[in-house]
């Protein structure tokens, strides 16, 4: 007796990988953390970390494509950058970029994405949103970047905590303004989780 079907593959039955939409979207997220750098970078007081625009991209990237394609969109930013390209605020570019003062915020991003996206993957409400910015996109790239700059700069773990204060300002309005980009993309045109098409559970 033969058997009337041939068994699913193990892959298929696991769920379908990123489509060609996600690869898009991937690619024109990590476009646009490299376009909010083109406005450049201050430093505020001489601080050793730049202020820019990109940390905007990042939470927008976890809000909007949630934490696989938001984090795969700024791994294929950072690893442009390592390839020597100069999208960093100010035209940096390059591995130096990663040693220097503001090199853990940089893979702090990674983190950062990750815990946006699980966060509103079930909702993507305003309040909620704002949550979730404010924990990935400062708290957790906080808890990279500052004992790595605290490192790079030999300046004392509670001098760099107090010299990063002066980021918050900003990065709320960053926090704010991702959650309502966010919520309204997510009214007008509501994005598929990875891997499934519109329409699909």
């Amino acid at each position: 007796m033969t058997e009337s079907a041939t068994p699913e593959p193990e892959a298929r039955r696991k769920g379908p990988g990123l489509l060609p939409r996600d690869l898009a979207l991937i690619a024109l997220f990590a476009a646009l953390i490299a376009v909010l750098g083109l406005p450049g970078s201050f430093a505020l007081f001489g601080a050793a970390v730049p202020i820019t625009a990109q940390t905007l991209g990042v939470m927008l990237a976890g809000s909007i494509l949630g934490a696989k394609r938001g984090f795969l969109a700024v791994l294929a930013f950072l690893a442009l950058v390592a390839a020597g390209l100069p999208l960093l605020a100010g035209g940096r570019g390059g591995i130096a970029a990663f040693a220097g003062p503001s090199g853990g915020y940089l893979f702090g991003w990674l983190l950062g994405v990750t815990v946006i996206g699980l966060l509103v993957r079930k909702s993507r409400t305003v309040p909620r949103l704002v949550l979730a910015n404010a924990l990935g996109g400062i708290v957790a790239i906080y808890l990279i970047g500052i004992p790595f700059t605290a490192w790079r700069v030999d300046s004392g773990f509670f001098a760099t905590v107090v010299s990063a204060t002066q980021y918050l300002p900003g990065d709320a309005i960053k926090v704010v303004l991702s959650a309502l980009i966010t919520a309204g993309v997510a009214r007008s045109y509501p994005i598929p989780e990875a891997g499934k098409r519109r329409g699909e559970g």
